[in-house]
Protein backbone atom coordinates (compact mmCIF):
# COMPACT_ATOMS: atom_id res chain seq x y z
CA UNK A 1 0.00 0.00 0.00
CA UNK A 2 1.50 3.31 -0.92
CA UNK A 3 -0.11 6.78 -1.25
CA UNK A 4 0.16 10.70 -1.06
CA UNK A 5 -3.09 12.40 0.69
CA UNK A 6 -4.10 15.82 1.76
CA UNK A 7 -3.39 16.39 5.32
CA UNK A 8 -6.77 17.75 6.28
CA UNK A 9 -8.90 15.46 4.06
CA UNK A 10 -7.02 12.67 5.87
CA UNK A 11 -7.52 14.35 9.18
CA UNK A 12 -11.34 14.88 8.68
CA UNK A 13 -11.73 11.26 7.84
CA UNK A 14 -9.63 9.70 11.12
CA UNK A 15 -11.66 12.38 13.09
CA UNK A 16 -14.41 10.79 12.14
CA UNK A 17 -13.90 6.68 12.83
CA UNK A 18 -11.85 7.26 15.62
CA UNK A 19 -15.04 8.22 17.57
CA UNK A 20 -15.61 4.39 17.17
CA UNK A 21 -12.08 3.15 18.16
CA UNK A 22 -11.86 1.08 21.85
CA UNK A 23 -10.19 2.03 24.62
CA UNK A 24 -10.84 -0.81 26.95
CA UNK A 25 -11.47 -3.86 24.76
CA UNK A 26 -9.63 -6.98 25.40
CA UNK A 27 -8.84 -7.52 21.61
CA UNK A 28 -6.29 -5.36 20.35
CA UNK A 29 -7.18 -4.86 16.77
CA UNK A 30 -9.76 -2.69 18.05
CA UNK A 31 -7.06 -0.29 18.70
CA UNK A 32 -6.49 0.32 15.30
CA UNK A 33 -8.18 1.90 12.34
CA UNK A 34 -8.29 -0.56 9.49
CA UNK A 35 -6.80 0.90 5.61
CA UNK A 36 -8.21 -0.42 2.65
CA UNK A 37 -7.11 1.18 -0.49
CA UNK A 38 -7.77 0.48 -3.95
CA UNK A 39 -8.05 2.85 -7.18
CA UNK A 40 -11.21 4.02 -6.68
CA UNK A 41 -11.05 4.48 -2.53
CA UNK A 42 -9.33 5.04 0.43
CA UNK A 43 -11.51 2.93 2.95
CA UNK A 44 -11.34 3.77 7.05
CA UNK A 45 -13.37 1.53 9.16
CA UNK A 46 -13.09 1.68 13.27
CA UNK A 47 -14.80 -0.46 15.20
CA UNK A 48 -15.42 -1.14 19.39
CA UNK A 49 -18.01 -3.59 18.82
CA UNK A 50 -20.85 -1.62 19.83
CA UNK A 51 -20.35 0.89 17.25
CA UNK A 52 -18.73 0.84 13.57
CA UNK A 53 -17.88 3.51 11.65
CA UNK A 54 -16.43 3.62 7.95
CA UNK A 55 -15.82 6.40 5.57
CA UNK A 56 -13.81 6.60 2.71
CA UNK A 57 -11.87 8.59 0.67
CA UNK A 58 -12.66 8.83 -3.69
CA UNK A 59 -9.52 8.46 -5.59
CA UNK A 60 -10.95 10.44 -8.53
CA UNK A 61 -8.90 13.72 -7.76
CA UNK A 62 -5.46 13.39 -7.76
CA UNK A 63 -5.12 16.32 -5.83
CA UNK A 64 -6.67 14.95 -2.41
CA UNK A 65 -5.11 11.64 -2.97
CA UNK A 66 -2.68 9.92 -5.21
CA UNK A 67 -2.68 6.17 -5.51
CA UNK A 68 0.70 4.60 -6.23
CA UNK A 69 0.01 0.88 -4.44
CA UNK A 70 -3.09 -0.91 -3.47
CA UNK A 71 -3.77 -2.59 -0.22
CA UNK A 72 -4.24 -2.96 3.45
CA UNK A 73 -3.09 -2.53 6.68
CA UNK A 74 -4.63 -1.84 10.22
CA UNK A 75 -2.82 1.20 11.99
CA UNK A 76 -2.73 1.87 15.93
CA UNK A 77 -5.51 4.76 15.91
CA UNK A 78 -3.98 6.64 19.09
CA UNK A 79 -0.95 7.24 16.85
CA UNK A 80 -2.19 7.78 13.62
CA UNK A 81 -4.22 10.26 14.61
CA UNK A 82 -2.04 12.06 16.47
CA UNK A 83 0.97 11.99 13.95
CA UNK A 84 -1.77 13.57 11.01
CA UNK A 85 -3.02 15.96 13.14
CA UNK A 86 0.45 17.55 14.45
CA UNK A 87 2.45 17.41 10.84
CA UNK A 88 2.48 20.95 9.50
CA UNK A 89 2.83 19.66 5.62
CA UNK A 90 -0.36 19.89 3.15
CA UNK A 91 0.23 16.61 1.93
CA UNK A 92 1.52 13.18 3.67
CA UNK A 93 2.35 9.80 1.88
CA UNK A 94 2.13 6.39 3.52
CA UNK A 95 3.41 3.63 2.68
CA UNK A 96 3.73 -0.17 4.22
CA UNK A 97 7.07 -1.67 3.76
CA UNK A 98 7.83 -5.62 4.60
CA UNK A 99 4.23 -6.21 4.91
CA UNK A 100 3.56 -4.91 8.79
CA UNK A 101 5.65 -1.34 8.85
CA UNK A 102 4.09 1.62 8.42
CA UNK A 103 6.12 4.58 6.85
CA UNK A 104 4.40 8.04 7.12
CA UNK A 105 6.60 10.70 5.78
CA UNK A 106 6.55 14.48 4.44
CA UNK A 107 9.54 16.42 3.42
CA UNK A 108 11.20 17.04 6.59
CA UNK A 109 9.41 14.27 8.43
CA UNK A 110 9.39 10.38 9.02
CA UNK A 111 7.22 8.24 11.36
CA UNK A 112 7.81 4.34 11.30
CA UNK A 113 4.60 2.75 12.95
CA UNK A 114 3.93 -1.48 13.29
CA UNK A 115 0.82 -2.34 11.74
CA UNK A 116 -1.43 -5.20 11.70
CA UNK A 117 -2.49 -7.81 9.21
CA UNK A 118 -5.88 -6.63 7.98
CA UNK A 119 -6.73 -10.39 8.38
CA UNK A 120 -6.69 -10.08 12.50
CA UNK A 121 -9.33 -7.61 11.70
CA UNK A 122 -12.64 -8.83 13.01
CA UNK A 123 -15.13 -9.14 9.96
CA UNK A 124 -17.91 -6.88 10.31
CA UNK A 125 -20.71 -6.66 7.55
CA UNK A 126 -22.39 -3.15 6.90
CA UNK A 127 -24.97 -4.07 5.44
CA UNK A 128 -28.10 -2.28 3.83
CA UNK A 129 -31.75 -3.08 3.94
CA UNK A 130 -34.00 -3.23 1.39
CA UNK A 131 -36.66 -1.00 2.83
CA UNK A 132 -35.12 2.13 4.54
CA UNK A 133 -36.36 5.33 6.03
CA UNK A 134 -34.87 9.12 5.50
CA UNK A 135 -34.78 11.88 7.76
CA UNK A 136 -32.66 14.87 7.15
CA UNK A 137 -29.79 15.41 9.53
CA UNK A 138 -31.42 18.74 10.98
CA UNK A 139 -34.32 16.77 11.87
CA UNK A 140 -32.46 13.74 13.50
CA UNK A 141 -30.43 16.14 15.65
CA UNK A 142 -33.36 17.56 16.53
CA UNK A 143 -35.05 14.54 18.01
CA UNK A 144 -31.58 13.78 19.79
CA UNK A 145 -31.41 17.11 21.58
CA UNK A 146 -34.74 17.42 22.60
CA UNK A 147 -34.97 13.59 24.19
CA UNK A 148 -31.57 11.73 25.16
CA UNK A 149 -31.04 13.43 28.20
CA UNK A 150 -34.33 11.91 29.56
CA UNK A 151 -32.47 8.06 29.14
CA UNK A 152 -31.35 6.51 31.99
CA UNK A 153 -27.76 5.89 32.81
CA UNK A 154 -28.67 2.70 35.50
CA UNK A 155 -27.27 -0.45 33.95
CA UNK A 156 -29.62 -2.45 35.85
CA UNK A 157 -32.53 -0.72 33.45
CA UNK A 158 -30.55 -1.15 30.32
CA UNK A 159 -33.99 -1.15 28.01
CA UNK A 160 -33.71 2.76 29.45
CA UNK A 161 -30.54 3.59 28.38
CA UNK A 162 -31.89 4.04 24.86
CA UNK A 163 -33.98 6.28 22.43
CA UNK A 164 -37.08 4.18 21.34
CA UNK A 165 -37.56 4.59 17.90
CA UNK A 166 -41.26 3.48 16.98
CA UNK A 167 -41.84 3.45 12.91
CA UNK A 168 -45.73 3.05 11.90
CA UNK A 169 -46.60 4.37 8.32
CA UNK A 170 -44.86 7.64 7.89
CA UNK A 171 -44.55 8.38 11.83
CA UNK A 172 -42.03 8.39 13.75
CA UNK A 173 -41.96 8.32 17.26
CA UNK A 174 -39.44 8.89 19.69
CA UNK A 175 -39.21 8.42 23.49
CA UNK A 176 -37.29 8.39 25.82
CA UNK A 177 -37.40 7.91 29.88
CA UNK A 178 -35.43 6.91 32.66
CA UNK A 179 -39.24 6.82 35.25
CA UNK A 180 -38.84 9.86 36.65
CA UNK A 181 -39.62 12.16 33.32
CA UNK A 182 -40.83 11.36 29.82
CA UNK A 183 -38.82 13.18 26.54
CA UNK A 184 -41.64 12.46 23.13
CA UNK A 185 -40.82 13.46 19.84
CA UNK A 186 -42.92 12.99 16.77
CA UNK A 187 -41.91 13.23 13.50
CA UNK A 188 -43.89 12.80 9.86
CA UNK A 189 -41.67 10.45 7.45
CA UNK A 190 -41.71 12.20 3.88
CA UNK A 191 -42.17 8.57 2.96
CA UNK A 192 -44.05 5.50 3.98
CA UNK A 193 -42.68 2.96 5.97
CA UNK A 194 -43.92 -0.47 4.10
CA UNK A 195 -42.91 -2.15 7.78
CA UNK A 196 -43.56 -0.98 11.59
CA UNK A 197 -40.76 -1.29 13.66
CA UNK A 198 -40.18 -0.85 17.07
CA UNK A 199 -36.66 -0.67 18.55
CA UNK A 200 -34.17 0.95 21.13
CA UNK A 201 -31.13 2.75 19.84
CA UNK A 202 -28.85 3.54 22.61
CA UNK A 203 -28.81 7.06 22.85
CA UNK A 204 -25.02 7.06 23.68
CA UNK A 205 -24.65 6.08 19.90
CA UNK A 206 -27.13 8.32 18.62
CA UNK A 207 -25.14 11.20 20.63
CA UNK A 208 -21.99 10.41 18.78
CA UNK A 209 -23.78 10.22 15.21
CA UNK A 210 -24.96 13.39 15.57
CA UNK A 211 -21.65 14.95 16.26
CA UNK A 212 -19.90 13.69 13.42
CA UNK A 213 -22.39 14.84 11.00
CA UNK A 214 -23.11 18.42 9.58
CA UNK A 215 -26.35 20.12 8.37
CA UNK A 216 -26.44 19.58 4.81
CA UNK A 217 -29.60 19.03 2.34
CA UNK A 218 -28.04 15.42 2.15
CA UNK A 219 -30.73 12.84 3.73
CA UNK A 220 -29.78 9.87 6.43
CA UNK A 221 -31.12 6.65 5.37
CA UNK A 222 -31.51 4.52 8.30
CA UNK A 223 -31.38 0.66 7.84
CA UNK A 224 -32.84 -1.21 10.71
CA UNK A 225 -31.86 -5.08 11.23
CA UNK A 226 -32.78 -7.75 14.38
CA UNK A 227 -29.73 -6.70 16.67
CA UNK A 228 -28.28 -3.47 14.47
CA UNK A 229 -28.81 -0.14 13.16
CA UNK A 230 -26.92 1.45 9.88
CA UNK A 231 -27.15 4.96 9.58
CA UNK A 232 -25.71 6.07 5.87
CA UNK A 233 -24.93 10.34 4.97
CA UNK A 234 -22.70 11.20 2.16
CA UNK A 235 -19.45 9.11 2.33
CA UNK A 236 -20.17 7.63 6.39
CA UNK A 237 -21.40 4.69 7.57
CA UNK A 238 -22.48 4.31 11.62
CA UNK A 239 -23.70 1.31 12.43
CA UNK A 240 -25.01 0.83 16.04
CA UNK A 241 -25.86 -2.71 17.81
CA UNK A 242 -29.48 -2.20 19.34
CA UNK A 243 -30.62 -2.55 22.90
CA UNK A 244 -32.72 -6.29 23.32
CA UNK A 245 -35.94 -5.99 25.46
CA UNK A 246 -39.15 -4.51 24.94
CA UNK A 247 -39.29 -0.76 25.75
CA UNK A 248 -42.31 0.06 28.26
CA UNK A 249 -45.44 1.63 27.19
CA UNK A 250 -45.18 5.29 27.29
CA UNK A 251 -48.49 6.31 26.23
CA UNK A 252 -50.95 5.52 29.17
CA UNK A 253 -48.55 7.70 31.43
CA UNK A 254 -49.62 11.16 29.70
CA UNK A 255 -52.29 12.37 31.26
CA UNK A 256 -55.34 12.92 29.25
CA UNK A 257 -56.87 15.92 31.01
CA UNK A 258 -56.46 18.23 32.94
CA UNK A 259 -57.34 20.70 36.33
CA UNK A 260 -55.61 23.57 35.09
CA UNK A 261 -53.15 24.73 32.60
CA UNK A 262 -50.41 27.61 33.04
CA UNK A 263 -49.08 29.51 30.17
CA UNK A 264 -45.67 30.87 30.36
CA UNK A 265 -42.90 32.64 28.81
CA UNK A 266 -39.97 29.78 28.61
CA UNK A 267 -36.59 31.57 29.58
CA UNK A 268 -38.37 33.54 32.56
CA UNK A 269 -39.52 30.33 34.02
CA UNK A 270 -36.42 28.51 33.83
CA UNK A 271 -34.53 31.77 35.33
CA UNK A 272 -37.36 31.37 38.04
CA UNK A 273 -36.31 27.77 38.77
CA UNK A 274 -32.76 28.05 38.18
CA UNK A 275 -32.56 30.54 40.84
CA UNK A 276 -34.54 28.69 43.15
CA UNK A 277 -33.12 25.92 43.17
CA UNK A 278 -29.79 27.17 44.52
CA UNK A 279 -30.57 27.29 47.89
CA UNK A 280 -31.73 23.21 47.99
CA UNK A 281 -29.73 21.18 49.87
CA UNK A 282 -30.15 17.61 47.35
CA UNK A 283 -28.10 19.18 44.79
CA UNK A 284 -29.26 15.79 42.76
CA UNK A 285 -32.65 15.93 43.69
CA UNK A 286 -32.73 19.58 44.05
CA UNK A 287 -36.75 19.55 44.73
CA UNK A 288 -38.38 22.95 44.64
CA UNK A 289 -42.30 23.37 44.89
CA UNK A 290 -44.47 25.40 42.41
CA UNK A 291 -47.59 27.43 43.94
CA UNK A 292 -50.08 29.12 42.37
CA UNK A 293 -51.91 32.03 44.20
CA UNK A 294 -54.51 33.87 41.63
CA UNK A 295 -52.44 34.99 38.05
CA UNK A 296 -49.21 34.61 40.51
CA UNK A 297 -46.85 31.74 40.77
CA UNK A 298 -44.59 31.11 43.81
CA UNK A 299 -41.48 28.87 43.87
CA UNK A 300 -40.17 27.80 46.63
CA UNK A 301 -37.33 25.87 48.30
CA UNK A 302 -35.88 25.73 51.28
CA UNK A 303 -32.28 23.85 53.07
CA UNK A 304 -32.45 23.45 56.84
CA UNK A 305 -28.83 24.18 56.43
CA UNK A 306 -28.63 27.59 54.09
CA UNK A 307 -31.78 28.92 54.00
CA UNK A 308 -35.45 29.63 51.69
CA UNK A 309 -36.10 31.42 48.72
CA UNK A 310 -39.04 32.43 47.27
CA UNK A 311 -39.70 34.29 44.04
CA UNK A 312 -43.00 35.13 42.06
CA UNK A 313 -43.82 35.57 38.62
CA UNK A 314 -47.10 37.02 36.52
CA UNK A 315 -48.80 34.07 34.50
CA UNK A 316 -51.64 33.03 32.55
CA UNK A 317 -54.01 30.30 33.94
CA UNK A 318 -57.34 28.58 32.04
CA UNK A 319 -59.16 28.71 34.71
CA UNK A 320 -59.06 29.68 38.69
CA UNK A 321 -57.84 26.69 40.14
CA UNK A 322 -54.64 26.83 42.02
CA UNK A 323 -51.89 23.94 42.38
CA UNK A 324 -49.06 23.55 44.90
CA UNK A 325 -46.91 20.49 43.53
CA UNK A 326 -42.84 19.64 44.08
CA UNK A 327 -40.56 18.64 41.63
CA UNK A 328 -36.56 18.47 40.64
CA UNK A 329 -35.27 21.31 39.44
CA UNK A 330 -33.05 19.62 37.38
CA UNK A 331 -35.56 17.39 35.46
CA UNK A 332 -37.35 20.62 34.86
CA UNK A 333 -35.10 22.80 33.96
CA UNK A 334 -33.80 19.81 30.83
CA UNK A 335 -37.50 19.83 29.62
CA UNK A 336 -37.95 23.37 29.31
CA UNK A 337 -34.32 23.87 27.39
CA UNK A 338 -35.46 20.96 25.03
CA UNK A 339 -38.25 23.47 23.97
CA UNK A 340 -36.71 26.10 21.20
CA UNK A 341 -40.45 27.86 21.26
CA UNK A 342 -40.59 30.89 23.52
CA UNK A 343 -43.94 29.74 25.30
CA UNK A 344 -44.32 26.52 26.92
CA UNK A 345 -47.59 24.71 28.79
CA UNK A 346 -48.03 23.30 31.65
CA UNK A 347 -50.67 21.06 32.49
CA UNK A 348 -51.46 19.45 36.10
CA UNK A 349 -53.51 16.53 37.19
CA UNK A 350 -52.86 16.89 41.06
CA UNK A 351 -50.28 17.14 43.17
CA UNK A 352 -48.85 13.55 42.50
CA UNK A 353 -49.84 13.36 38.96
CA UNK A 354 -47.42 13.96 36.38
CA UNK A 355 -46.58 17.53 34.83
CA UNK A 356 -47.41 18.03 31.11
CA UNK A 357 -45.46 20.31 29.57
CA UNK A 358 -45.83 21.22 26.08
CA UNK A 359 -46.43 24.40 22.72
CA UNK A 360 -48.44 25.22 20.87
CA UNK A 361 -45.64 26.15 18.63
CA UNK A 362 -44.05 23.16 18.33
CA UNK A 363 -46.76 20.34 18.88
CA UNK A 364 -44.23 17.41 17.90
CA UNK A 365 -42.68 17.37 21.46
CA UNK A 366 -44.12 16.56 24.84
CA UNK A 367 -42.07 16.27 28.09
CA UNK A 368 -43.15 14.94 31.32
CA UNK A 369 -41.87 15.44 34.93
CA UNK A 370 -43.10 13.16 37.60
CA UNK A 371 -43.84 15.30 41.48
CA UNK A 372 -42.05 14.77 44.38
CA UNK A 373 -43.85 14.16 47.28
CA UNK A 374 -42.02 16.43 50.53
CA UNK A 375 -44.19 14.96 53.26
Amino acid sequence: MKFTVKKEILLEALNKVSKALSTKNVIPVLAGIKFLLTKKKLTLTASDNDITIQTFIPCEDEEIISVKEEGSIIIQGKYILDIVKKLPDDYINIEVVDELKILIYTENSEFNLNGISEKEYPNIELNESKNHIELSPVVLKEIVNQTAFATSFDENKAILNGINFNVSGNILECNATDSYRLARKVVKLEKESSENQNIVIPSRNLVEFTRIINDSEDKIEIHIFNNKILFKYQNLLFQSRLINGTYPNTSNLLPSDSLVKLHLNINDFYDVVDRVSILTSDKDKNIVTLETEGNKLLMKSSSVEVGRVEEKMQITKDNDMDIKISFSARYMMEALKSFSTETVELSFVGEIKPILLKSSEDETLTQLVLPIRTY
